[in-house]
């Protein structure tokens, strides 16, 4: 009886569960199937080592390359680039020492996409490394993690001990010629080192900054050897490609879009959670059939892809693709794989200015565009949320955003406007209510909206109690008022009030 591939085991076993609805298990093909900490059971139950085995048997190091070429597979981390391509380049490269690093540098807020994969499946990751090793004529691997990942980084450890072990590991793997070992290399959790020039340089103990390219990593990477990098959800695809063929794996998807891609879902949203789709699935199928919908019955206003350096898209776009192209033609990008559900009850303005202070605090400030113009944009955000927008402020921000895209060195400041530029250009009116109107629609900028007391007052005179301006009057067991002139905005009274008496108005039409 041939063996179940690895998306009809994931089926098999989750075929009732409502999580599994459209999704196609390929990189997470064993997590919450096996015990990450026992290799026996990777090898006996999720046909662990198995491609590693035929690859050393087989295949010449020039034909796994081909093969992972022939899958169409293309790099997880964000930039998409093809894999087969960059182990070419890798492979080509004459030296007698080069290295295979796994980023697995996971910083994107309500991202744990690469946590997951690793504490669940670590062997998987290891077995895709060793392939690439053997591909391009590497002895040396070395995954680049954060240290906030403790259990990851544990389960890792006994992985490779464990290999060891077993002979997969170490000199003459398997009794072939090739010899290839891994150690760890903990981060401290800079953003800016999931790129991998700047991950490259914090690997050898300097500052963790972008280098210019050329030349790249595959000619001069760590230690100055060339050096083949590819992200966690990438690594474990490999071991698929091998065990089911390529074929299978190029089934997958769009044309240009191979495979699978696990997105990390999260907001406003029901089914929140890690989820493994065929590139090719639309963002309505995600939001409404995986994801469940959005909660108490509100409106979908926005889905951020792409994580921080993400684009914002509207309801209009919910029959895009995910895909590379399509996700770029609509203003986005696939990013790592975070995705971020909002709904009607948050400010565009608001998230835009969460975003650029994230990616202002990340920037390592090698360049100017991107040190001081994403400290400019937050600030023109911060000013329009409190009230202090001025006329011609939306066109500098474009003008900045775009500035910035252009002139950053590395793909931080490269995609860092990418949130306020995507919500300007789908949420332009809201941007100009805050700046001409001074209000906030959506009742988020507490500057930006009047507190008014309603028939709900009991007259308990808490609210007048907690106000610091002396803008609330009202007599024990009566309505209470409050003074707009006086008002400060800050939204004690909203906060303190038990009876929903204290509401907040824009005065902007429904």
């Amino acid at each position: 009886m041939p063996a179940m591939s690895v998306s009809e085991k994931f089926k098999k076993v989750f075929l009732d569960d409502k999580y599994s609805v459209g999704q196609e298990r390929v990189a997470l093909r064993n997590v919450g199937l096996i015990d990450p900490e026992n290799i026996y059971d990777y090898i006996y139950n999720a046909r662990g080592y198995q491609a590693l085995a035929e690859v050393l048997t087989d295949m010449k190091p020039e034909d796994v390359v081909e093969a992972v070429k022939k899958s169409g597979l293309r790099g997880r981390g964000g930039a998409g680039f093809p894999t087969g391509m960059k182990w070419e380049f890798t492979a080509k490269e004459k030296s007698l020492e080069k290295y295979v690093v796994c980023n697995a540098d996971e910083g994107d807020p309500g991202a744990f996409m690469d946590r997951s994969a690793i504490e669940g499946d670590p062997h998987s990751i290891l077995e895709g490394m060793l392939i690439g090793g053997y591909a391009v004529g590497a002895q040396k691997g070395i995954v680049y993690i954060r240290a906030e990942y403790p259990l990851a980084v544990e389960r890792l450890e006994k992985a490779f001990c464990a290999a060891r072990k077993e002979g997969f590991l170490g000199e003459n793997i398997l009794g072939s010629d090739f010899s290839f070992d891994v150690e760890i290399r903990l981060g401290a959790g800079a953003f800016v080192c999931g790129e991998e020039t700047a991950l490259i340089n914090s690997i050898e103990g300097k500052r963790g900054m972008p280098r210019p390219r050329p030349p790249f990593p595959a000619s001069n990477g760590v230690f100055g050897k060339p050096t083949l990098v590819n992200n966690v959800e990438t690594w474990a695809n490999i071991g698929a490609i091998f065990l089911d063929g390529a074929d299978s794996f190029a089934a997958l998807g769009t044309e240009k879009s191979k495979g699978t891609k696990v997105f990390a879902l999260a907001g406003k949203i029901n089914n929140t959670g890690l989820f493994e789709v065929p590139m090719g699935t639309t963002l309505k199928e995600i939001v409404y059939e995986i994801g469940g919908g959005i909660p108490n019955g509100k409106k979908l206003k926005s889905v951020q892809t792409g994580g921080p350096s993400g684009g914002c898209l509207t309801e209009k776009f919910l029959e895009t693709k995910i895909d590379y192209e399509s996700l770029a033609a609509a203003g986005s990008i696939m990013g790592s794989g975070g995705m971020i559900v909002i709904d009607e009850d948050s400010c565009m303005v608001n998230i835009a200015k969460y975003f650029l202070e994230f990616t202002k605090s990340e920037s390592c400030g090698k360049c100017v565009p991107c040190r001081e113009g994403t400290t400019r944009i937050y600030e023109t955000l911060t000013r329009i949320t409190e009230g202090q927008g001025e006329e011609g402020d939306i066109e500098k921000l474009e003008l900045l955003g775009e500035i910035i895209k252009k002139s950053s060195l590395c793909g931080l400041g490269q995609s860092a406007p990418n949130p306020l530029l995507s919500s300007i250009k789908n949420f332009r009116k809201e941007y100009e209510e805050h700046i001409y109107l001074k209000r906030c629609r959506a009742k988020v900028c507490e500057k930006l909206v009047d507190y008014v007391i309603n028939d709900n007052c009991v007259g308990c005179g808490a609210c007048r109690r907690v106000c610091p301006a002396t803008a609330i009057d009202g007599t024990v067991k009566a309505k209470h008022y409050i003074y707009s002139a006086k008002c400060i905005k800050c939204a004690r009274c909203f906060k303190t009030c038990k009876f929903n008496a204290v509401v907040k108005e824009t005065g902007l039409p429904e």
